[in-house]
């Protein structure tokens, strides 16, 4: 079978929410073209919205099993949601059934002709994979941003050809369940933490982010940042393999890499040193957004981007939502929502965008398996107040116990969290939102929470 084509005969297909859903409609295509025979999708919940879902796939010719917890049917290929733990019911009969078990992005990766840049790491995956299409498009360069970060990727191979760069988000949960995937340009920006109870251990997440390089060798492109001592290890290994590496550092000069000078954006490699942009044309706040943007540069560059676009792409690209994002200010007091912000080390990052600006920091939600004991410690020189909410607040709470430099607050979940933060902070302070923990216990997803900061936000403002 051919790298690129998908494998015949028929499917099962865990989960139907946005990329379960994109895969069978994907599939739906090619049942009367002979390569997929029959295709079952299974979800383990059954809701009215899934029920309208599963209607409108049933009507293309997709069976559909709510409430599922087995592969029932025959299979010789499942494609797996990214939600799908490996260790669920319904994961294990797949495995059991299923000649392989794909994620999507694998899929999407088989099915089309296009070259693809990945993005990948514990941090920042959003922010740069958004960067580097705006970087592509300011360059004249065709591209389709897809993956975690909008539409599934599967949902654009029909529609696009070997001149339009793919620009992915993947997610560790992708890459384990991906065998052919193949970028031309890989970029890992940082490897700390973070889904170790999905995992089962730090080390299983750092290989599955890892195999974002398995299937480059020569003519191809990594871009890591070495400043991060979890990516920086795969910097010679991959160099090894015959891949160009591009190092990217705020802290040194890699000869064949992506750096800081003098307060400036550079790029150096065959062509020698270049510089971008001022780090203070950039519009990203925080010093892992110059890392970012420095790695976004170096993967567009790499994907065939000219200079000037990328020069235009740095100064005019603007903060994504729930990033950092501003949304408003009340009483002298702006607030900042950093909803994405879902583990540890993204919130230690977060505390070094406001330089001396006394901050109070929101933290909660539902952990996932991490320590919070750096945060506390960077907490307690940094910030005014510590507000801790949600299924995690006693646990975190517990990480600040014996420290002394911050004021700890306990609410029961967002609304109350940021009814404290107004108790406390004063004209001139900063209210972050940068939970540090998934969403789930209070919220569908971190848009969904980092929306209800917001209107939260918007609420107090016009009260006052």
């Amino acid at each position: 079978m051919s790298e690129r084509s998908i494998p015949s005969g028929s499917y099962a297909v865990l989960g139907l929410g946005a990329s379960g859903e994109a895969v069978c409609r994907f599939l739906a295509k090619r049942l009367d073209q002979g390569t997929v025979e029959r295709v079952v999708a299974y979800d383990s919940a059954d809701t009215p919205e899934l029920r309208s879902r599963a209607a409108a796939l049933e009507a293309l010719g997709i069976e559909c099993v709510l409430g599922a917890h087995a592969v029932t049917a025959p299979a010789a290929v499942a494609v797996a949601s990214p939600g799908i733990r490996p260790d669920s019911p319904l994961m294990r009969s797949a495995q059991e059934v299923a000649r392989e078990v794909l994620s999507e992005i694998e899929l999407a990766y088989r099915a089309s002709s296009s070259p693809w840049i990945a993005v990948t790491g514990t941090n920042g995956k959003t922010t740069t994979t958004a960067l580097v299409g705006h970087i592509l498009d300011c360059s004249g360069v065709p591209c389709e941003v897809v993956g975690n970060i909008g539409r599934p990727a599967i949902s654009v191979v029909d529609d696009t050809g070997p001149a339009t760069v793919l620009v992915a988000e993947v997610s560790s949960f992708q890459l384990r369940s991906s065998f052919r995937f193949h970028p031309r340009v890989s970029v890992l920006l940082n490897v700390t933490p973070d889904h170790i109870d999905y995992h089962g251990s730090f080390e299983a997440y750092a290989a599955d982010k890892a195999r974002i390089f398995a299937q480059q060798g020569h003519g191809d492109t990594a871009v890591i940042d070495v400043d991060d001592p979890g990516s920086a290890r795969y910097a010679p290994i991959v160099e090894a393999a015959g891949v160009s590496v591009v190092r990217v550092s705020l802290t040194s000069e890699p000869t064949r890499g992506a750096f800081l000078r003098d307060g400036v954006l550079v790029v150096a490699g065959e062509h020698g040193v270049v510089e971008l942009v001022g780090r203070d044309e950039i519009r990203i706040k925080g010093q892992h957004n110059v890392s970012n943007a420095l790695a976004a540069a170096a993967a567009a560059l790499a994907a065939g981007a000219d200079l000037e676009g990328v020069r235009e792409g740095l100064r005019t690209f603007a903060p994504l939502p729930h990033r950092l994002e501003p949304v408003g200010v009340v009483d002298g007091v702006e607030y900042f929502n950093d909803s994405k912000a879902t583990n540890p080390d993204s919130v230690l990052k977060a505390l070094t965008a406001f330089d001396d600006r006394p901050l109070v920091l929101l933290l909660g939600g539902r952990n996932k398996g991490s320590s919070f004991a750096s945060v506390a410690k960077a907490a307690c020189t940094r910030v005014r107040a510590v507000v801790v909410f949600g299924e995690a607040a006693d646990e975190i709470a517990a990480a600040f116990e014996g420290k002394e430099g911050c004021r700890l607050l306990r609410a029961a979940g967002l609304a109350d969290a940021v009814t404290a933060a107004r108790s406390v902070a004063r004209a001139g302070d900063a209210v972050l939102l940068s939970p540090g923990c998934a969403s789930f216990d209070e919220f569908r997803g971190y848009d969904h929470r980092g929306a209800t900061f917001r209107h939260l936000v918007e609420e107090a403002g016009r009260a006052t």
